[in-house]
């Protein structure tokens, strides 16, 4: 009775080790931080909770940080883009140091993304092509297109490696953010 006993409590012990275990693995292949912030916005811009949460773990891995060319924080936005966006969000007590701070980051990021999904009309591929290689390209890739007579709607048509892969990681990303964090980015409700 006692080696009965004794073998519960082992089993017992090694099943509640596996829900952490999951997470933890969970956590190192797909990390997801400030979800609040993530709920928050996406429900107060009207962005996919699972489009913001794969642009930043494309563009930072959810680790604050300055990019090569001056991109700054979770979402990496660059200074003179997050300039523009407090002037249009009326962000009058904005400074660029506040691109640190998650809730603002990640604000005005989301705010941008409404911004370029607003502009080319909910397509997910422009938008995230502008967000990547900006506006101009895109306007111009489109207006070449356009000139030959075709569609520029699918990740293949972005011209520009670079930010072709790019699209193409952050689509695949979404996709994983619904399947694994649903419940966590509100997907759910």
């Amino acid at each position: 009775m006692l080696l009965i006993v004794g073998l519960i409590v082992v089993v017992a012990s090694v099943l509640s080790l596996v829900e952490p275990a999951d997470h933890a693995v969970r956590e190192i292949q797909l990390p997801l931080r400030h979800d609040d912030i993530i709920r928050q916005q996406a429900a107060d811009k009207g962005v996919d909770a699972s489009l913001i949460a794969a642009v930043i773990y494309t563009e930072s891995r959810f680790r604050d940080q300055t990019s090569g060319a001056g991109a700054k924080g979770l979402m990496q936005i660059m200074p003179e883009t997050a300039d523009y966006i407090a002037h249009k969000s009326g962000g009058t007590q904005f400074t660029r140091t506040d691109l640190a701070t998650p809730q603002i980051n990640i604000a005005y990021g989301t705010w941008y993304l409404r911004y370029l999904l607003d502009k080319y009309k909910g397509n997910t591929i422009l938008t995230l092509a502008a967000y990547n290689g900006g506006e101009g390209k895109v306007d111009e890739w489109r207006a070449e297109a356009a000139a030959k007579g075709e569609k520029f709607k699918v990740a293949s048509h972005v011209p520009f490696k670079e930010t072709r892969d790019y699209v193409q990681r952050v689509l695949s990303a979404r996709k994983d953010y619904r399947a694994t964090y649903a419940t966590e980015l509100g997907l759910n409700d």
